[in-house]
């Protein structure tokens, strides 16, 4: 059966008319789809927890650089992540997630991207790592306050990492009074 249109015809300027059966239907799908089924789909993720007796925060940031010669572009696919709070007698919270354009650790540590098609020996071009504290000298381009509980920001390729740049996101969370706070921050992208 067609899904035929009296405005979508061959002579119009975009001709969309597909074939939607049941053994072959008309599937759309994202460009990350066809990346991880190629091996060049890839994620990282780093986190950080704190006891806090009388108040406290925890920060937990993610940067992935894409190397000069890489020849390629990352294309993030999501940012998720969250904040957990237990045991806790709480009187007040704050949370924020911040995605910034480069920026320097005083402290962190190499992370390796992760291959999201499980058997695939490719490796990423990019480089990433994980620190307890902000960076220094990362210009924000997105601050959002957050709950307690997950969070994930679907942007599918709208955010586009050239070779010699890089992309730090940075979850952060306080509390006071006493309990166990916990902050968590994943990357996915995609190289083309």
């Amino acid at each position: 059966m067609t899904n035929y249109s009296v405005y979508n015809s061959q002579g119009n300027f975009v001709y969309s008319q597909s074939i939607n059966t049941f053994v072959a239907p008309g599937i759309v799908a994202p460009p990350a789809t066809g990346a991880a089924s190629a091996g060049r789909m890839f994620a990282v993720n780093s986190s950080n927890s704190l006891l806090v007796v009388l108040s406290g925060s925890v920060t937990t940031s993610l940067q992935i650089t894409n190397s000069s010669g890489s020849g390629v572009n990352l294309y993030v696919s999501s940012v998720l992540g969250g904040i957990g709070i237990a045991l806790s007698l709480l009187s007040s919270f704050t949370g924020t997630m911040t995605m910034a354009q480069g920026g320097t650790f005083v402290s962190s540590s190499p992370l390796t991207p992760f291959n999201t098609r499980l058997s695939s020996p490719t490796a990423s071009g990019a480089t990433a790592r994980s620190a307890t504290a902000a960076p220094s000298g990362a210009a924000a381009f997105t601050t959002v306050p957050l709950d307690p509980g997950l969070f994930q920001l679907a942007v599918d390729g709208g955010i586009v990492v050239p070779p010699n740049q890089s992309l730090t996101v940075t979850v952060s969370g306080s509390l006071s009074v006493a309990g166990t706070i916990a902050v968590y921050a994943n990357i996915t992208w995609w190289e083309a």
